[in-house]
């Protein structure tokens, strides 16, 4: 007997529908995850990155920039209809304009939830063990080169670097120095010039006890910034190390106490 194949509805009561943006584009459904059609995925992105209605017609000159309009709205007329063959169903669409479906989360948009906590001091415990994938996420979409893209691409890695960062000042803060540390790096391997967050990997180190270890991340920083910027590390920096055999010592608690110097000589 012959079995008729029926591709079974991405949209669930049940289940969380994500779109995954980070090592995707893909739609996960619970545990099952479901690919995307090759010619669906940038608009599929696209909408998700918009977080609102996008008009249509915007949205097809966006991805089909060298066709004309009509041409244009057929290719969008046909990714949708290769999303819905799919049964991925995660987008409204009506005559005018495009959007995500009210009950379909986006990893990008869960990731800048958890940096936004971070950041404004509001977050939970869980959100204290939540950065192991982050090296993925710091380059959204690898290998798309849209403008849409490169500027949403660099946008979210701000922001994540930024809530990394908190990650790691609240782990020293908890006690946890190993996850500070990993932390740290995670910043620091996405950037090796970003200064704060050798603050982040100095002041864990100086919180475990391990002043050789916070005087070797500084000299191995000074090394960099004089090779390709010509320029020393911040006086502050230096003098969190000096200091650090006693007291480690936020920038922020320092600019507080009226600590940190303008100038300092090395």
């Amino acid at each position: 007997m012959r079995q008729t194949t029926v591709h079974p509805s991405i949209r669930s009561a049940e289940k969380q529908v994500v779109i995954h943006l980070v090592a995707g584009p893909a739609v996960s459904v619970g545990t099952a995850r479901h690919a995307v059609p090759e010619g669906s995925k940038r608009l599929m992105a696209y909408v998700a990155l918009w977080r609102g209605p996008v008009e249509r017609v915007r949205a097809a000159r966006v991805l089909w920039p060298d066709v004309g309009d009509g041409r244009a709205a057929g290719n969008l007329r046909s990714a949708l209809w290769r999303l819905r063959g799919a049964g991925i169903d995660v987008l409204v669409a009506d005559k005018l304009s495009l959007a995500l479906r009210p009950d379909v989360a986006v990893d990008v948009h869960l990731m800048e939830a958890w940096a936004d906590r971070l950041i404004e001091d509001r977050c939970h415990p869980d959100d204290l063990t939540a950065f192991r994938r982050l090296s993925e996420a710091l380059d959204l979409l690898p290998g798309w080169y849209d403008d849409w893209v490169i500027a949403e691409r660099e946008r979210l890695r701000r922001r994540l670097l930024h809530g990394v960062e908190s990650l790691g000042r609240r782990l020293t803060m908890a006690g946890r120095h190993a996850d500070a540390i990993e932390a740290a790096m995670t910043a620091i391997d996405a950037d090796p010039l970003r200064e704060s967050a050798h603050w982040v990997l100095v002041e864990a180190h100086l919180a475990e006890g391990n002043w050789a270890e916070a005087w070797r991340s500084f000299v191995n920083l000074r090394r960099l910034t004089l090779r390709e910027l010509g320029v020393e590390p911040s006086p502050g920096l230096r003098l969190l190390v000096d200091g650090g055999r006693d007291l480690p010592t936020s920038p922020v608690s320092m600019r507080a106490r009226g600590d940190l110097p303008v100038t300092a000589r090395y």
